[in-house]
Formats: C-alpha cells, structure tokens, sequence
C-alpha cells in the first residue's frame, strides 16, 4: 500500500507540473501559484494561510516575500477584534491578474487530463478523483483536547446550539436544557475535544467524568461541512480512547429522535439502547456502552 501511495504521488507531482519552477510557464513555482489562489479576492490572514497550507512558517514568509517583490501581494498588519497585530495579505492589481491568467491556465491543464480519455474514463477519472480528494481531506483532520472556553470550542458549541435550534421540532432552547457547565468538562472533572481541519474547527464532543459512575459523552457535533469525511467517528473513538484511559469502564449519552444521524453511528459503535438514566428535557434516546480496558502502555526503560 505503501508504495502504490508512492507510486501515485510521483505521477500526479510530474503531471501537474509541480517540479518545474516555471508554473503554469510562469516564473514563479506552484507553492508561489498555491499561495496566490489561497489569498483570493478578499485577502487572508498569514496566521490562516499558514494553517490551511501547513506550511512552516519560514517558508511561507519566503514565498510571501518573493510575491512581494514581484509586486503580486502587499502584507501588513491589520486590526482585527482584540488582536491588533494580525498580518494580512492582499492582492495587488497585478496579483489579482496574475491569479486571473493562472485560472484559466490551470483549466487548461486539467482539459488536458481529460481530452485524450473516452468519456467512460473522464467520468471514472473524475469520480476517482472525489474519491482520493475525500480521502485525503479526511486524513487532514487533526482532533486534540482543548479547554472548553478556547475559540474553536466556542464556535463548535454555538454552531451546536443553532442546530439544534433548527432540527428540533419545537426548536432548542438553552434555558430548559441539562446544561453541563464549562468547568463540568475541564479537567480534572471531565475533557474536550476539538477536531480541525487545515487549523479551522469542524466538530467537537466532551465528556463528564463521575466517580464511581458511567462517564458521560456530551456535545458530539460535526459541521454539515464536514460531515461524510468519518470525523463523528474519529470523534467517538477518540473520547472513548480517552474516557478508558481515564479509568471509566462504561461510557452513556442522551440524544434526541431528531438526531437521526448521529443516533445511527452510535448504534453501529456498539452502543446500547438503556432506560432513561436522567431527565433530559430533548432526549428521546438514551445509549449506553462497555468500554474495552485501555491499552498497557510501553515500558520506557530497559528491561529487568
């Protein structure tokens, strides 16, 4: 598997051109192109470009400082909320031009892909491509624990809230919920997890610790963005990974019929319908689960 990964990404680097410091025969690299498009019509934060690309913040500041030279881009310091040292950059006349003829050349380069095939092989061509694009992008997605007051779970759980607000019959109303508190999912009482993809939130879950009784998984969402690229799994398999390291053999959540989606995951995770364990105003569903002890770790000195 390892080398058919190896063996695609030679041919895909030498078909589009990406060893050649002539782009698009432009004098400029595809790195130099890449980060272009990435500016776009509206400008964007270095901060944001750094995380969309994963580029090492040296490089990029290279790459900006070439663009620079060449007249394509202005970057400056920018006020943006309480944060007034925020580097952005824009586009010139001449960079918005460049980006212009770089369009329509690099619809000219996938033409190319596609002109000397039948069309049963575009079409199987362009489906393989969703493919490995999903694929790829899923494998982009990075989930760490955060404190539940960092931005990224802030945005995560007020995009939570607003879903609900929109799915629920009767709407959601934050007021007549069993709210967990904040501080209910920090340690040492409980945990939060934040998955991101290129440095932008998309989906978060948290979980409850009590001694002596099940854990508890709360505000499991993924952004409809997102969704379909396995990240609500990756989610749950994450927080019952933790949840087990933590000492908890058992792990139950409430849910609502609404939810249907995610009440379908949980069941193909293993979880089990059980009587209702609280009164959760929205919850029609309660699940439970057995968790797997956790895995013994690996000595780290010699041994005996």
């Amino acid at each position: 598997m390892v080398h058919q990964v190896r063996q695609f990404n030679r041919t895909v680097t030498q078909r589009v051109g990406a060893l050649d410091d002539h782009y698009l025969a432009r004098d400029r690299s595809l790195g130099e192109a890449r980060v272009l498009w990435e500016i776009g019509e509206q400008g964007c934060d270095v901060r944001a470009l750094r995380s969309r690309l994963q580029l090492d913040s040296g490089y990029l500041s290279r790459l900006l400082r070439s663009l620079e030279a060449d007249g394509l881009v202005d970057v400056a310091v920018a006020a943006s909320g309480r944060d007034k040292r925020v580097r952005r950059a824009t586009l010139t006349a001449r960079g918005r031009a460049e980006c212009r003829l770089l369009d329509r050349r690099s619809d000219e380069l996938a033409r190319s892909f596609l002109s000397p095939l039948t069309d049963p092989q575009r079409r199987r061509l362009v489906s393989a491509m969703e493919d490995v694009e999903r694929l790829l992008t899923a494998a982009l997605v990075e989930i760490e624990v955060v404190d539940p007051g960092h931005r990224h779970a802030r945005h995560c759980l007020q995009s939570y809230f607003a879903e609900l607000d929109r799915r629920f019959d009767a709407g959601f109303d934050p007021a007549r919920a069993r709210l967990s508190q904040l501080d209910d999912m920090r340690p040492p009482a409980g945990l939060f997890c934040v998955a991101t993809l290129r440095g932008e939130p998309i989906g978060c879950g948290g979980l409850c610790f009590h001694a002596g009784h099940p854990t508890e998984l709360k505000r499991m969402w993924v952004d409809p963005t997102a969704r379909g690229l396995g990240v609500g799994r990756r989610l749950l398999d994450a927080l019952e990974t933790r949840a087990a390291a933590a000492g908890g053999d058992t792990i139950r959540l409430d849910t609502n019929a609404a939810l249907t989606e995610a009440i379908a995951m949980y069941r193909s995770a293993g979880y089990r319908e059980v009587e209702p364990f609280n009164d959760e105003t929205y919850a029609h569903h309660w699940f439970e689960k057995r968790l797997p002890p956790p895995e013994p770790s690996e000595p780290s000195g010699p041994p005996a």
